[in-house]
């Protein structure tokens, strides 16, 4: 396997007890580079390593899963049938995919169909069940905080319509036998993710996004679908010019997958894995570039019936929702919800540190990224006139702060800068304090968004009363 491709090398392999937060930042997250850490997955707060796994040969525990979990819905890919651009899944009962493993593992590598059980949302099903902690470099995740107190579509419509794609969250488990495979894909919203092998071993081929293009057709629509097959030369002239990097991943590794890295993924050994999507400041704006990217494929698509349709652009925004799994609208309600929550934790924290260390606190600087990276998607959405015509409130900033599911937003962010800032005179601010004490109400001069440019204006006005 990999006699066709050209692999220029491996990816880093670095021991995550003895990397910082900010060095992660500054070698991984900001150069958007892929890394495989290791030592971050404890037995003691991994319950995971432990029920999940057969000791001592660090086997899957099927009958454990079946036992506890067998009642679950679950999707499984069938790793030999291909369905467009994805394997053909279907849905079945926890105990049934596991009856199929134990069949496969009697039948050996003979059968063709191999199954594999992909994007479980076990901690939405299972809240009480504490399988494992979220490793620090991976917390300041944006899409799963925002998941977990409001949904990500604003049209309760269009979430109902697409409850497959419009997911409760992005926390999944996956498990396959020996032979299962994921294709050749760059993750949903060009999120970065994180993987955590519990038991067995996964090969990995990466694609820098530099060279994403050499993987896609003419026309820049079909990418190809397992970089193993005979690819056409005259269908994917680029694809023989590509330079894939690689590497195995162990049990107990966590692998760190950039934004907008094409890879492919086999697993050698029966495995176990648990996956984060997630994003934050430092790649919000490739959600945005993607967005905007499908945006107008969606627009192009039906611009033969421009002139007959009552309303093209929510025709347009509703086909984004629908492919992407948000538009434009989504999008902005995100951002403002983000950009008021950084702003309350950036006054607090400021206001706390009255003697003038505010300004030079890890956290602050932290904030204050967080909120210009916010206000350049947000002047960006206004030189495309994004949301022109709207008329709607997207962020009425007096009902967000008297609504409960805000104010846990907010508390949930600050306990997470502080811990991976360790500004733990701060941990017990963030445990039962309320919106009011963070923030004195009277500041936010601006009490409703509609724009980005009324976004513009709130975050300057903001930046200017605190004088930092």
């Amino acid at each position: 396997m990999g006699m066709g491709i050209n692999i220029k090398g491996e990816v880093e392999k670095v021991n995550g007890k003895e990397l910082s937060y900010s060095e992660f930042v500054e070698r991984y997250m900001e150069k958007n580079q892929p890394v495989v850490l290791t030592g971050l997955m404890d037995d003691n707060h991994w319950r995971a390593c432990t029920d999940w796994v057969t000791h001592p040969l660090a086997k899957p525990n099927f009958q454990f899963f079946s036992t506890h979990f067998g009642p679950s819905k679950v999707q499984v890919a069938d790793c030999g049938s291909r369905e467009f651009t994805d394997q053909k899944r279907e849905e079945m009962l926890l105990s049934d995919f596991v009856g199929r493993c134990l069949q496969l593992q009697v039948q050996g590598s003979s059968v063709e169909s191999v199954p594999y059980l992909k994007d479980w949302h076990f901690v939405k099903e299972y809240p009480q069940y504490v399988a494992y902690i979220t490793p620090m470099f991976f917390c300041d995740d944006w899409l799963n905080l925002y998941l977990d107190n409001f949904t990500i579509h604003t049209d309760s419509d269009t979430y109902q319509r697409n409850e497959e794609i419009c997911c409760s969250d992005y926390r999944f488990v996956y498990m396959g036998v020996k032979g299962s495979w994921t294709p050749l894909h760059a993750d949903v919203f060009r999120s970065y993710s994180w993987s955590a092998n519990v038991c067995g071993k996964k090969r990995w081929l990466f694609l820098d996004p530099s060279q994403c293009h050499l993987v896609f057709d003419r026309n820049m629509k079909s990418c190809v679908y397992n970089i193993f097959d005979e690819v056409s030369n005259s269908k994917f002239p680029g694809f023989n010019e590509a330079i894939w990097l690689e590497c195995t991943q162990d049990a107990g590794e966590i692998i760190f997958v950039p934004s907008g890295w094409y890879h492919q993924v086999h697993n050698l050994e029966d495995t176990i894995s648990i996956n984060h999507n997630w994003f934050n400041a430092y790649n919000l704006s490739s959600v945005w570039n993607l967005l905007l990217r499908d945006y107008n494929e969606a627009k192009e698509y039906i611009e033969d019936i421009k002139d007959i349709c009552d309303d093209f652009e929510g025709l347009c925004q509703r086909n984004l929702a629908a492919n992407t799994g948000m538009n434009f609208f989504d999008f902005f309600t995100f951002m403002s919800y983000f950009t008021l929550a950084n702003l309350v934790l950036l006054h607090y924290i400021n206001t706390r540190n009255e003697s003038g260390t505010g300004s030079s606190s890890t956290i602050v600087q932290h904030l204050l990224m967080n909120v210009g990276c916010l206000r350049k998607i947000a002047s960006e959405m206004k030189h495309m006139d994004a949301l022109e015509g709207n008329h709607d409130c997207v962020l009425d900033m007096i009902k967000a702060f008297e609504d409960p599911r805000f104010s846990k937003l907010c508390m949930q962010l600050g306990r997470t800068y502080v811990m991976i800032h360790e500004q733990f005179y701060l941990s017990s601010d963030f445990e039962s304090i309320s919106i009011s004490d963070l923030v004195d109400l009277n500041i936010m001069t601006s009490s409703q968004i509609y724009t980005p440019e009324d976004l513009i204006k709130f975050i300057d006005n903001s930046v200017a009363e605190l004088s930092i």
